[in-house]
């Protein structure tokens, strides 16, 4: 099949009159100033598809109920106890219908892979299921009924702080030791066997979680596949950690672990400049999450000094309290113009788009950090493919990067048409083509778990 279209952005920049031939759900062949043959299907606008680095997919059903003040200061630490109320019913059905919801979003906001940092692994109880990846079975049927390209993440959790603290009862369904662990991952490969271009790697879930032997023995487990890990994301982790250690998260992290360019540091909220300067130069991705890390509360990652000097970056959805990609570049931009009080701080030089320049780099850093690197769109890549409604307003009279910045600062995910995954049409007219069917399903699984 081939896709015709007005202009795509292709990896080496915008073209006009651009046909995209798809084979076996890859770009096989690109023709410019060409007219669309007979059979093309025709498009205005067409981009690279994003990766959605970071989700807690099962955390889409609880949006919103944690939005009640509390008798004193509400944070990420009281926002977590109601999160862990949430799950102490969540079921392997409940999990398949929440992450079907929030996978089909992500593809209907122009995500097209997902990586799913997974840690609800175990029953009500804390027993494992008879299968150990009996829930990381449920994520891969939402990713295969969405479509979903699906980088799963199993998380390894033992503790409740810094030093080997024994876990708490509401952590008892993310809890595992080694041997478990090993089990855990061999049981989440089984479950993506059957999906197309799944990636299985390994999250250590933080320094409070795994002690510095245990770290070092489940980034060995991922055997060159991607290591992503939380760090730094709240000022009393950093305080914890100083306390138990005399060092900082970050800056613990590269003193003990060979830290490179398959991890992914996710949030590293509150770093250093020599913190900084260390994750530039391992090439590591940072993993940012702008619309949950406001929603929390953490803070402001250092963006703009991070970027001009050559760090990379990727985005993700996380708590999932909002799925929307341009929303997430867009909140990444403004942090920093409120932090520093100017306009368009993270364009990549004098003259850039900073639209153009916020979703290159969370395409390739999103890509680095999720098993996949891509370049956009090019022969041999992935046919990730998103379509924009020319005819809003939003983009009347605009071309080329100016398509970008009003996506970003001027739209939202309702100005996204269609998105292809590995060259199949999963989203149409701005909605999924199972949304009825998996809408049906959330409703009913969520209207249970709250009843």
């Amino acid at each position: 099949m081939a896709l015709w279209c007005e202009q795509a952005w292709l990896a080496e920049g915008w073209r006009n009159n651009v046909r995209l031939g798809l084979d076996n759900g890859r770009i096989s062949s690109i023709e410019i100033g060409v007219d669309a043959a007979p059979g093309d299907e025709r498009h205005a606008i067409l981009l690279p598809a994003l990766p959605d680095l970071h989700s807690h997919a099962f955390q889409r059903g609880m949006a919103g109920l944690a939005e009640c003040a509390g008798t004193g200061d509400d944070s990420f630490w009281t926002w977590r106890e109601v999160m862990y109320r949430f799950v102490d019913r969540l079921d392997p059905e409940g999990m398949h219908a929440i992450a079907a919801l929030a996978y089909a979003e992500m593809l209907e906001s122009g995500f097209a892979r997902v990586g799913e940092f997974h840690y609800l692994h175990h029953d009500p109880e804390g027993r494992p299921y008879g299968s150990v990846a009996t829930m990381a079975q449920a994520i891969a049927a939402a990713a295969g009924e969405t479509g979903i390209a699906l980088t799963l993440l199993p998380v390894f959790y033992a503790h409740s702080g810094f030093g080997g603290a024994a876990p708490t009862h509401g952590q008892r369904r993310f809890v595992n030791d080694l041997d478990g662990f090993a089990a855990l991952l061999d049981g989440c490969r089984d479950a993506v066997s059957g999906l197309d271009d799944a990636v299985v790697g390994v999250a250590p879930h933080s320094l409070r979680a795994a002690t510095a032997g245990e770290l070092a023995e489940v980034t060995a487990m991922a055997a060159g596949a991607p290591i992503h890990i939380h760090i730094a994301e709240q000022l009393p982790e950093v305080e914890a950690c100083l306390a138990w250690s005399g060092a900082r998260p970050v800056e613990w992290l590269y003193d003990h672990a060979d830290v490179g360019a398959d991890w992914c540091l996710v949030h590293a909220t509150h770093i250093s400049e020599g913190e900084r300067r260390a994750i530039v130069g391992s090439g590591a991705v940072v993993g940012l999450c702008p619309i949950t890390e406001a929603n929390l509360g953490d803070g402001l990652f250092p963006a703009r000094e991070f970027l001009a000097e050559g760090g990379r970056f990727g985005v993700g959805s996380d708590s999932n309290v909002e799925i929307d990609a341009a929303a997430e570049l867009r909140l990444l931009e403004y942090g920093q113009r409120l932090s520093h009080r100017g306009r368009n701080l993270l364009a990549s030089g004098a003259g850039q788009s900073t639209g153009a320049s916020l979703y290159r780099g969370a395409l390739t850093g999103g890509g680095q950090a999720l098993g996949r690197p891509s370049a956009g769109l090019g022969v041999g890549e992935a046919a990730d493919i998103v379509s924009l409604k020319a005819d809003d307003p939003t983009f009347a009279g605009r071309s080329g990067d100016a398509i970008l910045d009003s996506w970003i600062f001027g739209g939202a995910a309702r100005l996204v048409d269609c998105v292809w995954r590995g060259g199949v049409k999963r989203v149409a007219g701005g909605r999924h083509v199972a949304r009825e069917a998996i809408d049906a399903r959330y409703r009913a699984a969520v209207g249970a778990l709250l009843a």
